[in-house]
């Protein structure tokens, strides 16, 4: 009795903990795979294959399976050696990284490809074999991934490293003439679009609290590509001049630090050769659209 006490306490444990992770605040793909994914979620952990800390291969013994029980009947049905696995949660690789990049492809994912196979990518894959009449393991055997790719394209290089992280939103409706700089406060990506048609998208940052970033329909007013602010005077290189001091910039702080800073009011831009290209391409007097 005792015994059956401190299980229950340890899987009360177990899942408080697993809970708060995924309320933690905003959550960032490292498109590096180092693991902001890897963590398995509530859900994950009832099946069988989301543990990273097993392949789930066949003839493998059941992850469920205690030490001091034998083999039971569900155990030795298992899927049938014949049937290969061939990504399961916990693999770490580029075929996962494809995996993921052509889940992207149908939807089923919206996060930016890391090569690593944690609970996003499982629900993924469950959601797909149960829409495809396939065993919902959440595991990809040879059957799922064959009809993982014959629905879908080989992915391209940006598709498989995207230069953002974040998914862009639907755009605003001022968005949809012109040349137009797109920046979504919610999905935090500025879109370049040309007659209501994305180019292209980077992740940005935005002022803090006390130095907010504005919000409405601007035009470029001016552009340098090397600057230093005259307030702060930290660098601002390929700066494009919206609104009475703010810009579009590129941020070595954004770059390190990521979501754990903001900037004065600016538009921070992290990927600086993506930017350079935007910089180019933005001509004084194009629109600039920030919202919600």
């Amino acid at each position: 009795m005792h015994r059956q006490k401190v299980i229950i306490r340890a899987l009360g444990l177990a899942t408080a903990v697993a809970l708060a992770a995924t309320a933690c605040g905003p959550q960032k793909t490292d498109a590096t795979g180092s693991g902001s994914s890897a963590p398995a979620s509530p859900t994950a952990v009832a099946s069988p294959d989301a543990s990273p800390s097993t392949d789930a291969k066949p003839g493998d013994a059941s992850p469920s399976a205690s030490p001091s029980t034998s083999a039971s009947p569900s155990a030795s049905a298992s899927p049938s050696p014949t049937v290969k696995q061939v990504m399961a949660n916990g693999d770490d690789s580029e075929l996962v990284r494809e995996l993921q990049a052509r889940l992207r492809q149908l939807k089923l994912m919206t996060v930016a490809p890391t090569g690593f196979y944690g609970s996003k990518t499982t629900a993924a894959v469950k959601s797909f074999q149960s829409k495809n009449g396939l065993s919902a393991t959440g595991g990809v055997d040879e059957p799922t991934w064959k009809k993982i790719q014959n629905a879908t394209k080989k992915p391209t290089a940006d598709e498989l490293r995207p230069p953002t992280v974040n998914e862009p939103d639907a755009p605003d409706p001022r968005c949809m003439t012109g040349r137009v700089m797109c920046i979504s406060k919610e999905s935090r990506t500025l879109a370049w679009m040309i007659d209501g048609k994305t180019q292209y998208t980077l992740d940005v940052r935005f002022g803090s609290e006390n130095t907010p970033t504005r919000e409405g329909e601007f035009k470029v007013e001016w552009k340098a590509k090397d600057w230093t602010s005259t307030i702060y005077h930290t660098p601002m290189p390929y700066s494009m001049f919206f609104s009475r001091g703010q810009a579009v910039h590129y941020s070595a702080d954004f770059a390190a630090r990521g979501y754990a800073g903001a900037s004065h009011g600016c538009v921070n831009v992290r990927d600086k050769a993506r930017l350079a290209t935007l910089f180019d391409a933005v001509q004084v007097g194009d629109k600039v659209v920030v919202y919600w």
